[in-house]
């Protein structure tokens, strides 16, 4: 039992810090993120990744009497669902019209909790660090009454933004070595991140999904690292790092996506009994973790390049798959079921892998009745226009920055 007292210490504490922090780098998502009357707020993303901050810019945004409270704080380790009552009755007492909560889903029944909150007129913004869980909570009591939203860590554009950089091919390339987490950026000590990724097997996975086996989860963990933008199942694995049964390696596959740590890209096809069994390819949420956990031995370019494709697709398509029929192209993707863009990444084209990177493109572009498609090079520039079709060479920094 946390005790109000205590609840409002930790408050007051908190409030406290969080003001006197910068307001940080302004978020691209802000724009984008819906306050309606009756409507909980949700973000979701990586650990570490911004929320917090951008929740402040929200408040600042909407300039309303605010309640903030971080649930991940060791002094309300225990937090209960009586617990709630003693947090509402704090709400009551401070007059306030929104309440900011970081990590609440921490809390048993915080949805009902919420659900209240929202009937008595208050404007409810959440954060949390873990996707599944948010979003099968809030189906049981807030169903048609949240929006959600998912951060990543900076963009292109974010990241030219923070450290006060011009758009160019030495900032791409530094990009593609620092990815985007806001501490390391500024700290540039890279415990940081291998801190966080601990973080995240341990309390995030190991403890919430009662994972027994740690050591063979961080093995996973860091070979599907160290493999980003190849494909791979459960089934491939099966015998590896002590691992078994391919039912526990999926499993393991959805925690690392839930709480944003790996995602995977599956491939298209019309049938979904196929998209599920066919392989998937695997991605990085950051490229400074890549960096710092992977462990091959040389520099693949080319997959550093693809990864950070993907992030930028992610962050605007939620339909996103890779192609493989009479050639491969690396991303197509979809809004409201309309195919938007075709897309190759080669790092750098020459005269032995042309061809290969032509006929990927050509056959998404033929498969899918598209005009125009795209390969995102490190710094080539060139058009094509082959059997109808046209084909942009186009710079990273330049694609990015679009």
């Amino acid at each position: 039992m946390i005790s109000q007292e205590l609840i409002a210490s930790v408050v007051d504490e908190q409030v406290k810090t969080y003001l006197s922090k910068s307001a940080g780098t302004p978020r691209v998502l802000l724009d984008d993120i819906p306050v309606f009357e009756n409507f909980a707020t949700i973000i979701t993303g990586l650990r570490r990744c911004g929320k917090s901050t951008l929740m402040r810019q929200i408040l600042e945004r909407e300039g309303l009497k605010s309640y903030f409270l971080n649930f991940d704080d060791i002094r309300l380790s225990g937090f209960e669902m009586d617990d709630l009552m003693r947090l509402n009755a704090d709400v009551e007492k401070r007059n306030v019209e929104a309440l900011f909560f970081d990590e609440l889903q921490l809390v048993k029944g915080w949805e009902l909790f919420v659900n209240q909150k929202l009937r008595e007129g208050y404007k409810v913004f959440i954060s949390g660090s873990n996707a599944s869980l948010l979003s099968s909570e809030l189906g049981t009591h807030l169903t048609g009454r949240h929006l959600s939203s998912e951060l990543f860590p900076f963009s292109y554009s974010e990241f030219l933004t923070f450290l006060k950089l011009e758009n160019s091919e030495k900032s791409f390339l530094r990009y593609l070595k620092m990815g985007g987490m806001p501490e390391f950026l500024k700290l540039k000590n890279g415990r940081i991140l291998l801190q966080l990724v601990e973080d995240i097997l341990h309390r995030d996975i190991a403890v919430r999904y009662n994972v027994r086996d740690v050591n063979a989860l961080r093995q996973l963990t860091v070979y599907l690292i160290s493999n980003i933008g190849k494909p791979t199942s459960a089934g491939s694995l099966v015998n590896l790092f002590g691992l078994k049964s391919r039912s526990t390696i999926s499993e393991y596959f959805g925690y690392l996506k839930d709480t944003y740590l790996l995602d995977f890209l599956p491939m298209f096809d019309y049938s979904i009994k196929k998209q599920i069994r066919n392989p998937k390819k695997v991605y990085a949420i950051d490229l400074g973790i890549y960096h710092q956990i992977r462990t091959t031995f040389t520099d693949d370019f080319g997959r550093q390049l693809e990864n950070a494709v993907f992030l930028h697709l992610r962050r605007h398509y939620e339909e996103l798959f890779y192609f493989n029929n009479n050639g491969e192209c690396d991303f197509v993707s979809f809004e409201k079921g309309k195919v938007k863009e075709c897309v190759q990444v080669c790092y750098n084209i020459n005269d032995e892998n042309m061809q290969r990177e032509m006929k990927g493109l050509l056959a998404a572009l033929n498969y899918f009745e598209i005009d125009r498609g795209v390969i995102v090079t490190l710094n080539q520039k060139d058009t094509f226009t082959i059997d109808g079709k046209t084909v942009d060479y186009i710079p990273a920094y330049e694609y990015f920055d679009c």
